[in-house]
């Protein structure tokens, strides 16, 4: 039997869906809810709920934006002739902060995972051949995880993208094997984008 009660215990179950939030997490997440003033917990709550309405992807690249296409997309600065595939969003605010990138993205929104039933058709592979085609862009960097999803995902993408006649590198030293971009840090990002290689 719960000590808490019934509408705790549903938050605490519901923060525990949160990717890295374990029963622990969400009771002091609670306690401090529970602690806080009124205003700041619904400013909170509207937040969280402005970002789910505003927040989709852009319509370029698939990266997160409020608008129809996101800030690097817009940015006439970037050097659009190189593109560099990631699987996530988070991946890119990743190779963003190492700050040695200054081409575009494109997002899979994904990877392929045959035990999850995902294939490439539920990928964003289309629009990056597309872009591709019509864009002028002369390298792709494949910068899929270092996990077997990852990999699998770049083999893929490799036999996609060879006959469009574009320069292919992954992404090289630096990234240990099973890892998610996500987490590395900046200096190991940044060297994993200088040491990529032609594939």
């Amino acid at each position: 039997m719960s000590i808490y009660t019934e509408s705790i215990e549903k938050l605490i179950e519901r923060l525990t869906r949160l990717p890295g939030i374990g029963r622990r997490s969400a009771e002091r997440i609670v306690a401090y809810i529970l602690s806080a003033p009124k205003d700041e917990v619904r400013s909170l709550a509207e937040s969280i709920y402005r970002a789910k309405e505003n927040v989709h992807f852009c319509r370029i690249c698939n990266n997160l934006s409020e608008q129809d296409t996101c800030r690097i997309c817009q940015d006439s600065q970037r050097n659009k002739s190189i593109v560099c595939i990631v699987e996530k969003p988070s991946d890119v605010n990743a190779i963003e902060k190492a700050g040695n990138y200054n081409g575009v993205y494109h997002v899979l929104l994904g990877s392929i995972a045959p035990l999850e039933g995902k294939g490439p058709s539920d990928l964003k592979i289309d629009g990056l051949v597309n872009r591709i085609k019509q864009e002028g862009i002369k390298e792709a960097i494949i910068a899929t995880d270092a996990d077997t999803e990852g990999e699998t995902t770049s083999l893929y993408l490799v036999k996609i993208l060879k006959p469009l006649a574009v320069k292919i590198t992954r992404i090289g030293v630096g990234i240990p094997m099973g890892s998610n971009l996500e987490y590395a840090d900046s200096t190991t990002l940044s060297k994993s984008i200088e040491a990529r290689r032609e594939i």
